[in-house]
């Protein structure tokens, strides 16, 4: 009988006190990417519904 090898997943939490202008810097960086990903969404949604075109992530990330 052979022996069955298990790995075992493990997870971590770990908290972030960022000073003022950290959360100022990460604040500004998600609302860009936010704002980013609103715009692809809206792209991918208008091919859609006007030609039934489905856009994958290569195409809205060009």
């Amino acid at each position: 009988m052979w022996a069955v090898a298990r790995t075992v997943k493990r997870a971590f939490k770990y908290r972030f006190y960022p000073t003022d202008a950290q959360a100022d810097q990460l604040a500004r960086t998600f609302g860009c990417v936010r704002k980013v990903y609103n715009l692809a969404l809206a792209a991918r949604t208008e091919a859609w519904t006007l030609r039934q075109e489905r856009v994958n992530y290569n195409t809205t990330s060009a």
